[in-house]
Parts: C-alpha cells; structure tokens; sequence
C-alpha cells in the first residue's frame, strides 16, 4: 500500500513538472510574441492577428486574436488557389470548340494563359492558326464584372488590377517599353526614346509635350483605350496598362491581329464541344503564388466557378464553397474577391490556418512547399534567408496591411503551420515585414 502510494506521489511530480515545462514553453513563446510583435514600437498602435498551430499535434502553440476578422490582402490568394486545386483539371482547359461545315465556334474558359508572355508556348493560339474558316466566340458564360466589388476604382489602369473577363488575352494588359540606344547618359536623356507597345495597337495614343520628365509613364483614359504617355529618362523601361475589355470586343480586337483575321461574337452555345488544353495548372498557381499575380487569382476563381457551376461568376463560387468544401472554417469570413485587391474581404488568423492544414492534408505538403515562395524567392526575396529553405509561404500588402500565413520549419525538423495578419499599421511594410521576419525566426 506504502509503494503504490509513493508511486502515486511520483507519479504527479512528473505530471506537474510536465505541465510547469508545458507552461514554460507556453509563456516563453507568448514573451517572445509580445517581444516581437505586439508590444514592439513598430506595431504598438496596429491591429495584430496571430496563429501558431502544430498540425502534429493538432494544437495551436500560440494565439493572439486570432479569431478576429482581419483585412488580409493577397493571402486571399492562398483561397483561390484550393479552388484552383480542388476544382480545375491538372492541365488548364484552354478553349471548348465546335466545327460545322462552314464555322469554328468556341466558347472561352477565361484562361489567363493565352497570349500571356509567360508562357511561350500556346497551344490554343497554335490550334486557332490552323482553322480556315471564320471563328466565332460566345461568351454565354460569363455572369461577372470586369473589375471586383471593393477594388480601388481609381487603380483602373494599373497593371497589377487588370481587368477580369470570359476570353483573357497578353494577360488584359498593354506592356509599353522605352528604350534609347547605347551612349553617354547626358546623351541618353537629350536624345529622343523610342516607345513601343507589346501587342502592337491600333488604338489611340497621345504623347506629353512635357520634355522634363523624370520618369516614363503611360496611363489611359477611363472608360476607352485611350493611352496617354509622357517619355522619361531612363534607359530602358516597361508599363503595363491594364486595357478596357468592353465584354469580349478589346480581346477579340487583338487576337484578330494577332491572326490576321476578324474574330466574330455569336449567340451560339458551344454544346459538348472538343476541348484544347492550354498549360500545366501547376505552372500557373505557382507564378500566382510568387509573384503574388491579382489576374491568374481572379481567373482561377472565375475559371472554377465555370468548370464547376457552368457560369463564371465569383459570388456563386464563393456561397457554393461556403457552403460545402468551407464548411469547416473556424469563423465565417467576409469573402469578396479571388485577389485580394479588395478590402471587404475579411478574414481570421485561424481561418488562414485552417485552410493551409486543409490543403497539406488534401495535395501534401511537398506541393505546397513547391508551390509556395520561400525564402529569397518571390515575394520573400529578400527575406527568411537560408541555405536550408524553412518557410514557405504567401505575402500579402495593402495600405496598411501587412500579411504573412504558411508553413514553418523549426530547427529540430517540425512543421508548422502560422497566420500573421496585421492591420491598421502607419509603419512602412518593410519595417512590418522585417518584424514577423524577426518573431518567426526566433519561433524556429
């Protein structure tokens, strides 16, 4: 009876020395977020999400509002790429057509990949060569807007918000260059540049008399494609202009010239067509993931809500995966767009959490470490640098966002998985960014 008793006392000794360890470890991770993070100078006056969760274990190892909503930019791509994942095929469907005797007639999946300058080879573009006959689109699909609810209107030219449509082509962006020939650099700025646009157009474009100009910039007028450019002094240079899709007439416009033939729009559906795949899906979420690209999200979105739903409408997509494959999120988000861009959008840390656990339990971590950017890649370029790759994961900016949610290797080997999400920060994001660097780096 003495024996087992003294077996019970030691046996609660190492069970309360276990928890003091378990404590311990608890608070020191917790300092070392206050430390890094929260109490900083850098954040003190910003909203501060965190999640640390150990899939392992299946514990979180840390949390600090972590179930409060968050604004959390571009880590929405994080989103649109399990909807890319679960619900489009591994090669992307580039174009659905059907012959008879004297038509082409396709119906577009809105594949970001056509014509794109990232890809070089285009097997649509190859197939739509070889027809002789007349080609006619229909766009009955397509039950969206050009741009997303929440984006910033004023941005309507830029690059990085370019517009989103049922037949994309050069990604809906005009890439304007300035070059000069070789020389002297006083020479270089007194000579005259030379401009030219990738694809060439035949819409209409003015020129700044302003001769002073530091900079090249191309901008274009809101509801045409007309471009306004003002030469600068740099050497060599490139703009790209989001372009006015107007429904399929700008797509359709281009590709025209590009085969040297008028492309018509027509009602007729495209009922159980033959297909023309385009390119490895991988190779497109992985570009999307690295640089952190608004169209190929936004397209993937659209383009699963097309395989899936037969109509490529964003907020059908986002109430169906609500309500199926999302059913499981810690707390309803505000879902708003595939991109990020907009601000209604509304997430939490554990949300982000949840579904990076989600994706490498359903495609394996090994994909996402692929897919992912790590450090001195991407959007991580110059951060998380390491012989070694321990962290992989997606960014996210906005005025005043700051965003970082992925995996995470500890120096024994154990995986990780995070969501840092910050908000209302008046610092610039590098001097944020620098500061997650420096929590996650010391959470290793």
């Amino acid at each position: 009876m003495l024996h087992h008793t003294n077996s019970v006392k030691t046996a609660l000794v190492f069970l309360a020395l276990g928890l003091l360890t378990s404590c311990t470890a608890s608070r020191n991770v917790q300092q070392k977020v206050i430390d890094s993070i929260v109490a900083d100078s850098t954040l003190q006056d910003a909203h501060v999400g965190i999640a640390v969760y150990d899939p392992g274990k299946k514990e979180f190892i840390y949390q600090h509002q972590a179930n409060k909503y968050f604004v959390p930019a571009s880590n929405m791509k994080i989103i649109s790429l399990y909807a890319g994942l679960k619900y489009l095929p591994e090669k992307l469907e580039g174009i659905y057509y059907r012959e008879t005797a004297d038509t082409i007639y396709i119906q577009p999946t809105g594949d970001p990949t056509f014509l794109h300058p990232d890809f070089s080879e285009q097997p649509v573009l190859d197939f739509l060569r070889k027809q002789d006959k007349p080609i006619a689109v229909n766009n009955g699909t397509w039950s969206s807007a050009a741009l997303g609810r929440g984006w910033a209107w004023s941005d309507y030219g830029a690059g990085y918000m370019a517009e989103r449509s049922v037949f994309p082509v050069y990604g809906n962006v005009i890439r304007w260059t300035q070059t000069r020939d070789s020389g002297s650099l006083r020479a270089l700025v007194q000579q005259e540049a030379f401009i030219y646009s990738e694809p060439d157009i035949d819409w209409k474009v003015r020129f700044s008399t302003d001769t002073a100009a530091e900079s090249f910039s191309v901008s274009r007028a809101y509801n045409d494609n007309e471009f306004f450019i003002t030469q600068g002094k740099e050497t060599n240079i490139t703009r790209e202009v989001a372009f006015l899709t107007d429904g399929l007439k700008s797509s359709l416009e281009l590709l025209g010239n590009e085969l040297e033939k008028e492309v018509f729009t027509t009602t007729t559906p495209v009922v159980s067509g033959t297909v023309i795949y385009s390119q490895p899906a991988d190779s497109m979420f992985k570009r999307m993931m690295y640089r952190s690209d608004n169209f190929y999200a936004e397209q993937t979105l659209l383009m699963a809500a097309g395989k899936k739903l037969g109509v490529m409408d964003e907020r059908k997509m986002i109430q169906y995966m609500l309500a199926n494959d999302f059913t499981g999120f810690p707390q309803r988000p505000g879902w708003a767009d595939g991109s990020g861009l907009s601000r209604y959008n509304l997430f939490t840390p554990r949300d982000f959490v949840w579904i990076l656990d989600k994706l490498q339990q359903e495609y394996g971590l090994e994909r996402m470490k692929d897919l992912f950017p790590t450090g001195g890649t991407g959007t991580l370029q110059n951060y998380y640098l390491s012989e070694t790759p321990y962290i992989f994961a997606k960014t996210g900016t906005l005025s005043g966002v700051v965003s970082l949610s992925g995996y995470l290797y500890t120096h024994s080997g154990k995986p990780l998985i995070f969501s840092v999400l910050v908000n209302g920060n008046m610092q610039s994001a590098v001097a944020v960014r620098r500061k997650i660097e420096a929590f996650l780096n010391s959470l290793r």
